[in-house]
């Protein structure tokens, strides 16, 4: 079982590396804390569009596809440990295991919308203080 997953899983994935998506995730390696980094944690709203669809397109199906081929493995073990305890503790493990990923999967929409709805956030925050601005003038604008 685990063999035929880890294998199905690497060829899924081939040109693919975990850094690859960090970076587009995080935007370049450099940051922070990196030396020679930037210090600040600011970010492109092209950066940010990056990261929710790298979400939408790779972490989400791709997580998704792995808890299904889980479930579909532990379903066969249990079926072949019908009439054992074994049967029923797997039962119990594929039960926590989906709660863990519907919670996943819940925590991946969610910073997909708030990556999303930042920059429209920010872009608003700036256009109302430019309006509280422009409405509340000068006193040097009767002179």
């Amino acid at each position: 079982m685990s063999g035929d997953f880890a294998q199905e899983w690497e060829r899924e994935r081939a040109g693919v590396t975990d850094h690859d998506v960090a970076v587009r995730l995080n935007g370049a390696p450099t940051g922070p804390f990196a030396p020679g980094g930037s210090g600040d944690f600011a970010s492109t709203p092209a950066e940010k569009q990056a990261a929710a669809n790298t979400i939408e397109t790779e972490l989400e199906p791709d997580t998704k596809k792995a808890s299904e081929h889980a479930d579909d493995a532990t379903h066969t073990a249990q079926k072949g440990f019908d009439g054992w305890d074994t049967a029923s503790g797997l039962k119990k493990v594929s039960d926590t295991w989906d709660q863990q990923v519907r919670t996943l999967m819940g925590r991946l929409s969610s910073e997909k919308a708030a990556l999303r709805g930042a920059s429209g956030l920010f872009v608003r925050n700036d256009t109302g203080l430019g309006n509280q601005f422009l409405l509340s003038g000068s006193k040097l604008n009767g002179l």
